[in-house]
Formats: C-alpha cells, sequence, structure tokens
C-alpha cells in the first residue's frame, strides 16, 4: 500500500461544490442516522500568538481521517489564511494512512456546503434576497453553496474591506452582488455570518420575519455574532449539540444565562 501527498493544487482540481454538498448531506444524515462517529473538537488554544489548533476526528463507512486545522485571524497581515488545515486519510480496516492532503480549501468548501444544506432544508423556499456579513474565504464558499438551491435576486453583502466584495462581484459576475450596510445584509431572507468577532454584530430589529440564518463565524469558545435575543426568537438547529454548545453561536449565550436549552 501506498500514501498519497495531495498539494492544495491537487484537491483544488477534483473538487466541486455540488460533490461537496452531496457528500456533507450524506455525513450529516449518516450521523444523525448514527452510522457515523464524530467525536467533538480538541481545541490547543495559543492565546500568545492569538490562534488555536484543533484535531477533528471522524469515520463514516469505509473512512476515517482526522483533520489539523488551524485558526490564526491575523494572518492576513503577513499573507497567509486565517484557516489553514491538513487531513490524514486512513484505511479504518487496518489504520493504514492511505492519505495526506491539503485540507485548506476543503475546510471552506465544507463549511460553506454546511450552509447550502441548512438553507435548502430550513430556510423558506421563496427566499429572494441573500445577505453575507463578512466577505472573506468562508463568505465565497457560503455564496457558491447557497446558490445552488436558490435564484436570488439581491445579493447584499458587508465586509470592513471593500475590496473583498468587489472581488466576489468580480469572481461571479453572473450574480446580482452588491455592497450594502451590515443592517441591510441582514435584513435578507438568507442571511450567512462569517466573521470571526466575540462581541455580537447583528441587532435582533435588523433581522426579517421568517430569516434563515446561517451563524458560521462562531467557531470557539467566546465567540458570537448575533444579539442572543435572535437566539431566543427562533427556531435552534445544530449539526451536534455538544459541540454547538462548547464552541458553536449558542456558547456565549449559554454561558451567560441568556439562552436555555429546550
Amino acid at each position: 500500500m501506498k500514501t498519497r501527498l495531495l498539494t492544495a493544487s491537487d484537491v483544488s482540481k477534483i473538487m466541486r461544490m455540488k460533490d461537496v454538498l452531496v457528500a456533507v448531506e450524506t455525513a450529516f444524515r449518516d450521523y444523525g442516522n448514527g452510522a457515523a462517529q464524530m467525536p467533538p473538537k480538541l481545541y490547543l488554544t495559543l492565546s500568545q500568538f492569538n490562534g488555536d489548533f484543533r484535531a477533528m476526528p471522524a469515520y463514516v463507512e469505509g473512512s476515517a481521517g482526522i483533520k489539523w486545522v488551524s485558526v490564526y485571524p491575523d494572518n492576513p497581515k503577513i499573507g497567509l489564511p486565517t484557516v489553514m488545515a491538513t487531513i490524514n486519510y486512513s484505511d479504518p480496516q487496518t489504520g493504514f494512512p492511505l492519505a495526506i492532503m491539503d485540507a485548506t480549501e476543503l475546510t471552506n468548501y465544507r463549511t460553506g456546503a454546511s450552509g447550502g444544506v441548512a438553507a435548502k432544508y430550513l430556510a423558506r423556499p421563496d427566499s429572494q434576497t441573500f445577505g453575507l456579513v463578512g466577505a472573506g474565504a468562508q463568505a465565497r464558499t457560503q455564496l457558491l453553496a447557497v446558490t445552488n438551491y436558490f435564484n436570488f435576486t439581491k445579493i447584499k453583502i458587508w465586509s470592513p474591506v471593500e475590496e473583498q466584495i468587489d472581488a466576489l462581484a468580480t469572481e461571479f459576475p453572473e450574480l446580482p452582488i452588491e455592497g450594502a450596510a451590515i443592517e441591510e445584509a441582514a435584513a435578507c431572507n438568507i442571511v450567512s455570518t462569517t466573521t470571526p468577532v466575540r462581541a455580537y454584530i447583528i441587532e435582533r430589529g435588523w433581522v426579517s420575519p421568517g430569516a434563515h440564518i446561517n451563524a458560521i463565524g462562531a467557531d470557539a469558545v467566546g465567540k458570537q455574532e448575533l444579539d442572543p435575543q435572535i437566539l431566543k426568537d427562533a427556531k435552534v438547529v445544530v449539526d451536534d449539540v455538544a459541540q454547538a454548545k462548547h464552541s458553536g453561536e449558542i456558547n456565549v449565550a449559554l454561558s451567560g444565562g441568556l439562552f436555555h436549552e429546550s
């Protein structure tokens, strides 16, 4: 047996969002039916560098692996991605390492696909507007994923870096993308938030009745993007309760007694 080494270029050549959407939906279904294993992430926090590492093992039938991912919000200042990752993909019968691969873009696609699958099942079918709060790498894959299921009349994007909005509009000229104030993006029928903030930036009063929100940015203890009142007023759906309580959007509101499990 041989171990394959796959670079970022190798992975990007074969990865398509439509395929990732199918894989992620299947994995969610298997996990929900008890046919997959996905222990909670293990965090290694390095506060002195304003970053952290996460170990993320998982098993589905025929496949086992672990992703080692880093999140360093200051990296763009030195020309590196905020999120970088690798995967060790193994034969579940023998433990043999079948592949060691770059997983930075795969991580972005997987996160985007989770938002796409969530919107497919939870958003109103007649949704016409899509708001993006944040316009970095994660926003790009939210855009790729969600537009597989909806034909929007307007896509409103807010970012503190206007160049990021321009880059998305240039890459996707076929989509009705426009820059917007944060409250305008938050008022859309479907909203994806992809920022690394620790104090919420989306006010309850901005959110439209019946809206669907993919709260993506809160991925560690102490992070939150949404006013806790939004959680109180909404139907909250998570992919994994233990993980969401530890480091998802609900973690801050739960620990502060501002939101309670039903």
